[in-house]
C-alpha cells in the first residue's frame, strides 16, 4: 500500500485536515522535478555532486528557489500541526485533569452530587470538536452524577481513545515529513532532511521528546483511573479492555475510511471503460438484464455448438473417432478464438470431451472411457507441465527478492539521457526479463520502472507513447528468447522430439530477439523521431541496496538450474529430462520457505490448465489418427515444396492467426500439425519447423490484442487520464514490426536453427 493511503487509511476522520498533506507535496516534489528536466539540469546536478551545502543554500538561483519553495510549503504545513496538536493537548490535558478530580471525589463521596464543572474548551474554535467535549460541556446536568461509576468509566475510555489517537496523530506525521524528505532528496539529489528534520521537525513541540513522554504519562493516568473504576485495580485487564476499545473504534474508523478508499480506487480502474448499457428483458421469473457483450459472447456460442454437431453428423472422414475428434478441435478453436469462455475454461472441457466421445484409439480400437480418463490424463501432467511450474518458481523468487528490478534499474541507470538509447536499453531490458520472468510480466515491471521518465516529460512529447509501445513490441519478442518466457514454447517443446537443449534454443532465439529489436527500435525511431521533440529526458537511478545472501542464493539456485537445463542432454542418463530439473528450484524456494504457499498459490493456473487442455487436444488428435489425415492432406498441397518454403506457409498463416487470437491457442491448434508434416517430409525437419512456428506466434504484435504485453501498453494512462497509445499506434507500428520479425524468423532464424542441425 501505498503511504499516502496509509496515510489516509490510519489517520482520525475528524482531524484528516492537520495531517501533513503528503500528496500534495509529492506532487510538488514531482513538478520540481519536471521543471529540472525541462532546464536540463538533472545531469549537470549528478556530474557535479551534491552536499547538504549546495541542496540548503546552492549556488544556482533556481535551485535555492525549489527548495525555498519546498521548505516553504513544510513549514506551512509544519505550523498547522503545531497550532492544531497544542489546542488539542490542552483540551485533552484539561479533561485528564477533570476526570481525575471527578473520580477522587466519587472515591470518597459515593453518593454525594455536587455542581458540575464546565470543559475549559474554547467553543469557538475551528477545530474539530471531540468526544470529551461533547460529554462534558453538552450533557444535561440532571443526567450527569458525580457517583455514577458508569458514566465516569465511559468517558475514561473515550479519554483514552482520543490520547491514543493524538500519539498516533505525532507518530504519522513524523514519519510523513520523513518520507516526503527522503523522496525529495531522491528525486532532486539534495540532502534537506537531515537539515530540515534536526532543525524544524525535531524541534516543533509535537515531536519533542519530553512532550511525547507527558502525553504517555497521561495515557498512563487514563489506564490508572479505569483500573481504579473498572477492574478493581488491575493495571493489566485494565489496559487489556482500553485496548478492545481503541480497536473497536480505530476498526469503525478504518471500515468507513476503506470504503471510501476503496470506491476511489474503483472509479480510478474504469476510467474509460464502458461495458454499454444493458438491455432489459422481461421473463416470467423478472426481468433481465445483458449487456452487447453477453449477447455477442451468446451468438458465438450457438454458432460454435452449430458447427459441432454439423461436423459430427456430416461423416467427412470414414472413422467416427477422426470425425468426433474434428468436430472437438474445431469447437474448442472457436470458442478460443471468440473468447466465448474463458480459455481455461475451454481448456478444461477438451478432456471430457475426448473422454466422453471415445476419440482415443490405441491401435484400431477404440478405448473405452475407463481406460481412455488414465490415458488423457496421464498424458496432461507431463514433464512439459512440470517446466512450466519450475520456470514460475524462478520468476517468482526473482521479483519477489527484487532480484529482476536490481538488474533492470542497474542497466537503465546508465542508459544516459537520449531518448533514443534510453528507449534502445528499455525494449533490450524487457526482452531480458521476458527471457527469465516471461513476457507477461516483463511489461508490469518495465512499466513500473519507466515511471520517473513518464511524468516529467514536456505535453507535447511523443517520446511517452513511443517508450510504452517499444516495450511492448520487444516483450511480444522476448516471449521467443527461452523455454519458459511464453506458453507457446512450452507447446512447442511438447511437439519436438527429442526436445531441444536451452543452449540449443538461445542459439536461435537470441540473435533473432538482437537484430528483431534493432529493427523495430530504427521503425520507431524514424516513424516517432522522438529527439525532436525531447532531446533530453529524466535519467533513471539504479538501486543502492546492498546485496543479501538470501538474493545470492536466489541467483545461484536460478544459474544452477539454468545450466542443467542447457546440458539436459548430458545428464539424461540421471534426470530423465527437463521437467525433473524443474523440482529443485521448486524444492530449494520453497523449502526453506523463501516462497511460500500464497506464491504457489498464485502462480498462473490459468495459464497451466490452458496447456494441459492443448496437451489433451493433441493427443486426442494423434490418438485417433486425426493428425495423420491432416498431415496427409497438406502434403499433397505441399508436394514440391523444401522446408523453407514450407517455413515460410506456415509462418504466414500463424501470423494472421495469432495477431486476431492468442499466441497460445494459434500455437495449440497449428503446431502438431506442423510437426506431423515435418515428419512426413522426404527430408524430415519437424522440430526446425515447429521451433519456426513457435517464435512467429510471438512475432504477432499488430494489435492491441495480440498478446499480453500490447493490452498491458494500451491501458497505460497519464495522470490526466488519457491513453499514451491507440489502436492506430498499433496499427502503424505493430503491423510493421510482425512482418519484420516473421522475416528473421524465415530468414535468420531458418538458417541459425539449420546450422545446429534442426
Amino acid at each position: 500500500m501505498k503511504f499516502s493511503h496509509q496515510l489516509q487509511f490510519n489517520a482520525v476522520p475528524d482531524w484528516s485536515e492537520y495531517y501533513l498533506p503528503y500528496s500534495n507535496l509529492k506532487k510538488l516534489v514531482y513538478s520540481t522535478e519536471r521543471d529540472r528536466v525541462a532546464h536540463g539540469r538533472v545531469s549537470s546536478d549528478v556530474e557535479r555532486g551534491v552536499s547538504e551545502y549546495t541542496a540548503l543554500i546552492g549556488d544556482h538561483d533556481m535551485a535555492e528557489e525549489e527548495n525555498s519553495r519546498f521548505v516553504a510549503a513544510l513549514d506551512q504545513s509544519l505550523d498547522k500541526i503545531v497550532k492544531f496538536y497544542v489546542k488539542k493537548e490542552q483540551e485533552l490535558y484539561e479533561a485528564t485533569e477533570e476526570l481525575v478530580n471527578e473520580v477522587a471525589h466519587e472515591t470518597h463521596m459515593h453518593n454525594e452530587q455536587f455542581p458540575r464543572r464546565e470543559s475549559r474548551v474554547d467553543v469557538e474554535s475551528d477545530l474539530p470538536p471531540n468526544i470529551i467535549s461533547q460529554n462534558v460541556a453538552d450533557m444535561d446536568p440532571e443526567q450527569m452524577r458525580r457517583g455514577d461509576a458508569a458514566e465516569l468509566r465511559r468517558r475514561t475510555v473515550d479519554l483514552f481513545v482520543l490520547l491514543s489517537e493524538l500519539k498516533s496523530f505525532v507518530a504519522l506525521n513524523q514519519t510523513a515529513f520523513s518520507k516526503i524528505l527522503k523522496k525529495y532528496d531522491k528525486i532532486t539529489h539534495s540532502n534537506l532532511k537531515r537539515s530540515y528534520t534536526q532543525k524544524h521537525v525535531a524541534a516543533a513541540y509535537p515531536f519533542q521528546s519530553t512532550t511525547k513522554q507527558g502525553l504517555n504519562d497521561r495515557i498512563q493516568e487514563t489506564e490508572k483511573l479505569y483500573a481504579q473504576l473498572a477492574t478493581d485495580g488491575d493495571l493489566d485487564t485494565a489496559v487489556t479492555d482500553l485496548k478492545t476499545h481503541l480497536r473497536e473504534r480505530i476498526v469503525w474508523e478504518r471500515n468507513m475510511v476503506w470504503r471510501d478508499m476503496v470506491g476511489q480506487e474503483r472509479k480510478v480502474q474504469t476510467v474509460g471503460i464502458s461495458l454499454g448499457k444493458p438491455i432489459s428483458l422481461p421473463t416470467p421469473c423478472g426481468v433481465l438484464h445483458i449487456t452487447r457483450d453477453q449477447i455477442t459472447q451468446g451468438i458465438l456460442l450457438v454458432i460454435s455448438m452449430a458447427v459441432f454437431f454439423g461436423i459430427i453428423n456430416a461423416q467427412i472422414f470414414e472413422q467416427v473417432e477422426q470425425n468426433r475428434c474434428l468436430a472437438i478441435l474445431v469447437f474448442a478453436s472457436l470458442l478460443w478464438a471468440g473468447e466465448v469462455l474463458p480459455l481455461f475454461v475451454t481448456a478444461m472441457l477438451v478432456p471430457m470431451m475426448v473422454i466422453m466421445l471415445r476419440v482415443m484409439k490405441e491401435g484400431d480400437e477404440r478405448l473405452a472411457a475407463p481406460e481412455a480418463t488414465k490415458k488423457v490424463f496421464a498424458s496432461m501432467f507431463s514433464p512439459v507441465i512440470m517446466l512450466l511450474l519450475g520456470g514460475f518458481a524462478i520468476a517468482g523468487a526473482l521479483s519477489k527478492y527484487g532480484i529482476a528490478k536490481s538488474m533492470a534499474t542497474f542497466v537503465l541507470s546508465r542508459a544516459g539521457t537520449r531518448p533514443n538509447r534510453v528507449l534502445l536499453v528499455n525494449m533490450f531490458v524487457a526482452t531480458f526479463a521476458s527471457m527469465w520472468i516471461s513476457n507477461v510480466a516483463a511489461p508490469v515491471l518495465c512499466f513500473s520502472l519507466i515511471q520517473p521518465i513518464l511524468r516529467t516529460l514536456p505535453v507535447d512529447s511523443t517520446f511517452g507513447g513511443c517508450l510504452i509501445i517499444g516495450i511492448a513490441l520487444s516483450s511480444n519478442l522476448g516471449g521467443m528468447t527461452s523455454p519458459i518466457s511464453s506458453p507457446q514454447n512450452i507447446v512447442a517443446i511438447q511437439n519436438m522430439s527429442p526436445p531441444p537443449t536451452w543452449g540449443e534454443w538461445f542459439i536461435v532465439s537470441i540473435p533473432l530477439c538482437i537484430v528483431g529489436n534493432i529493427i523495430i527500435w530504427l521503425w520507431l525511431i524514424w516513424n516517432y523521431n522522438p529527439e525532436k521533440h525531447t532531446p533530453h529526458i529524466h535519467e533513471i537511478r539504479s538501486s543502492n541496496d546492498p546485496v543479501t545472501l538470501t538474493q545470492i542464493y536466489v541467483t545461484a539456485v536460478t544459474l544452477v538450474t539454468i545450466v542443467l537445463w542447457c546440458l539436459a542432454h548430458t545428464y539424461e542418463g540421471t534426470f530423465g529430462d527437463m521437467g525433473v530439473i524443474a523440482i529443485i528450484p521448486m524444492i530449494a524456494f520453497f523449502g526453506p520457505g523463501l516462497l511460500t504457499k500464497d506464491d504457489f498459490n498464485n502462480f498462473l493456473w490459468n495459464v497451466i490448465m490452458l496447456a494441459m487442455g492443448g496437451i489433451a487436444l493433441g493427443k486426442a488428435v494423434e490418438s485417433s489418427g486425426l493428425l495423420r489425415t491432416i498431415a496427409m492432406s497438406i502434403e499433397h498441397i505441399v508436394t514440391g515444396l523444401n522446408a523453407f518454403e514450407i517455413l515460410c506457409v506456415f509462418s504466414t498463416l500463424v501470423l494472421v492467426m495469432a495477431t486476431f487470437i492468442s499466441h497460445t491457442v494459434a500455437a495449440l491448434i497449428v503446431l502438431p500439425i506442423v510437426a506431423e508434416v515435418g515428419a512426413s517430409l522426404e527430408d524430415p525437419r519437424p522440430r526446425l519447423l515447429v521451433m519456426g512456428t513457435a517464435f512467429v506466434c510471438s512475432s504477432a504484435m499488430g494489435l492491441p490484442v495480440s498478446g499480453f504485453p500490447n493490452m498491458n501498453a494500451i491501458s497505460q494512462e497519464n495522470e490526466l487520464g488519457v491513453p499514451y497509445l491507440s489502436t492506430k499506434d498499433f496499427l502503424r507500428n505493430g503491423v510493421p514490426s510482425s512482418v519484420f520479425a516473421t522475416v528473421c524468423v524465415a530468414t535468420l532464424g531458418y538458417a541459425l536453427m539449420s546450422m545446429i542441425g534442426f
